[in-house]
C-alpha cells in the first residue's frame, strides 16, 4: 500500500512547537490517525474507540494518564471520554512543555465544545481533509480525466486500496448514519435525516433555503438547522458565505452549500460509474464543488482559514468564488466547459467593474496551459493544485 504524504505536516509540526497540544480534527477516514503515528512517531497511541482503553480511563485517570506523563500520547477520538480535557488541563498546566498530546477526532461540535471549556490558549487546531488534488499529484496517482476524481472523492483508503468508490462510499455513509450521527445527537426519526442528506445533494452548489428543505423533509425549520449544524461539524458539508464587503446594497444573504467530498455526492446523487456521472444533470455543480473544496483544502493543509467567499446580487450578477489570498482579492469562475466563450467571463468582468484592481481566474476544461486576457487569467482544472 502507497504512503501518501500529506501536505499538512510542516504545518502539524509548526503548531506542535507553538501550543503545549494540538488536535487534528476532520472528516471520519480522512487520516488523521496516519498523520499522528507518521509524524508523532515517537508518541504511544491510545484509541479510544477501543471499549477498553475507555473503560482503563474512566475507572481511574491518574493511573491511566501516568505512563504518558512524560512523553505524552496520541489520544485518537478522544470526544469519546469527555473527563480526559479536565484533566489534561491540569496536566497541561503543571507541564509547558509544546506539543505534548495529540487529541484527534471527527466532530468538530463535540470537541470544540470540550476543548473551549477546559483547554483553550492551550491547544493548536489542524483541520484535515480527505486527500488533495496537490497530495495525489505528487505521489503521482492523478488521472487524465477530472470526471475520475470527481467521481471518486479523495479519501485515502479508495486511492491507496484501488476500492470501487461506490461500495466504499454506501458503507461509509451506513456507518456514518448509524454510528457518529448517534453519537452527536439523539435524532429518532433517521428515515427523515437520511432523506435531508440525500435532498442536500441536490443542493450542492445553490443557495441553502430551510424553509424549502423543511418542507421537503417533513420536519420544522428548526430541526433542519440542528440537523444541518450535524452535517456541518462531522464534515459532510460546509457554507460558503456571501462576500461581506459592502461592494453592493442588494446582496445575496444565503449561503450556499458544499460537500466535503464530491465522491460522497455522487454516490448520494446516485451516481454509480463515472460515465453516468458526464451525463447527470448535476455535473456542472459537482465540477463547481469539487474546485472550490480543493482550495479549500490547500488552504487548511497550509493552516489557513477564511477568505473564501461567492458573490451574488439581487439582478443575477454573480461569481463562483471570491478568494482573497495575500491581501489580494481574485474573482474566480468555475466551468466545466471544454472551450472558452465570452459569456463565461460575464461574472468577472461585472466584478472588476465594481473593483477594478481585482484579478480574474477561469478554471475550465480546455488546453492544458495556462494563459491570460488582461485582467482575467484562464486555468486548466489541473491547475487547481497550485491555488
Amino acid at each position: 500500500m502507497k504512503r501518501i504524504k500529506r501536505h499538512i505536516v510542516k504545518e502539524a509540526l509548526l503548531t506542535a512547537n507553538t501550543f503545549r497540544s494540538i488536535c487534528v480534527i476532520g472528516p471520519r477516514q480522512s487520516g488523521k490517525t496516519t498523520l499522528s503515528k507518521v509524524v508523532f512517531h515517537a508518541k504511544p497511541y491510545v484509541n479510544f474507540e477501543n471499549p477498553k482503553n475507555q473503560a482503563s480511563a474512566l475507572s481511574d485517570f491518574d493511573v491511566f494518564i501516568k505512563k504518558y506523563l512524560k512523553s505524552g500520547a496520541i489520544l485518537d477520538e478522544v470526544q469519546r471520554v469527555p473527563e480526559v480535557f479536565r484533566y489534561l488541563q491540569e496536566i497541561l498546566d503543571r507541564n509547558q512543555k509544546r506539543g505534548q498530546f495529540i487529541l484527534t477526532g471527527s466532530n468538530n461540535f463535540l470537541l470544540q465544545e470540550q476543548i473551549s471549556q477546559s483547554l483553550a490558549g492551550r491547544v493548536g487546531y489542524l483541520q484535515l481533509l480527505p486527500l488533495s488534488y496537490a497530495e495525489l499529484k505528487d505521489a503521482r496517482l492523478v488521472k487524465a480525466s477530472i470526471d475520475t476524481h470527481l467521481f471518486t472523492g479523495g479519501y485515502p483508503e479508495i486511492w491507496q486500496q484501488q476500492i470501487a468508490p461506490e461500495k466504499w462510499m454506501a458503507s461509509y455513509f451506513q456507518t456514518y448514519v448509524q454510528h457518529d450521527v448517534r453519537l452527536l445527537k439523539n435524532i429518532n426519526n433517521m428515515a427523515a435525516f437520511t432523506r435531508l442528506v440525500l435532498l442536500c445533494a441536490t443542493y450542492a452548489g445553490q443557495l441553502l433555503n430551510k424553509d424549502s428543505l423543511a418542507k421537503s423533509v417533513g420536519v420544522d425549520s428548526k430541526t433542519i438547522v440542528s440537523w444541518l449544524n450535524v452535517l456541518e461539524s462531522s464534515y459532510i458539508i460546509y457554507f460558503l458565505q456571501p462576500f461581506h464587503n459592502n461592494v453592493q446594497k442588494r446582496l445575496i444573504k444565503s449561503p450556499k452549500l458544499y460537500f466535503y467530498d464530491t465522491g460522497l455526492l455522487c454516490y448520494l446523487l446516485g451516481i454509480l460509474s463515472v460515465s453516468a456521472l458526464r451525463a447527470h444533470p448535476r455535473y456542472g455543480a459537482i465540477y463547481e464543488n469539487w474546485i472550490i473544496t480543493e482550495i479549500r483544502k490547500n488552504k487548511f493543509n497550509q493552516g489557513l482559514e477564511g477568505g473564501m467567499y461567492f458573490f451574488r446580487d439581487r439582478t443575477g450578477n454573480e461569481v463562483d468564488l471570491i478568494l482573497e489570498k495575500q491581501g489580494k482579492t481574485y474573482a474566480v469562475e468555475i466551468k466545466a466547459a471544454t472551450s472558452l466563450t465570452s459569456d463565461m467571463q460575464k461574472g468577472i468582468k461585472f466584478w472588476q467593474k465594481l473593483r477594478p484592481d481585482d484579478q480574474g481566474l477561469l478554471l475550465y476544461s480546455g488546453k492544458n496551459h495556462s494563459n491570460s486576457d488582461g485582467s482575467i487569467q484562464y486555468l486548466h482544472w489541473s491547475e487547481v493544485a497550485n491555488i
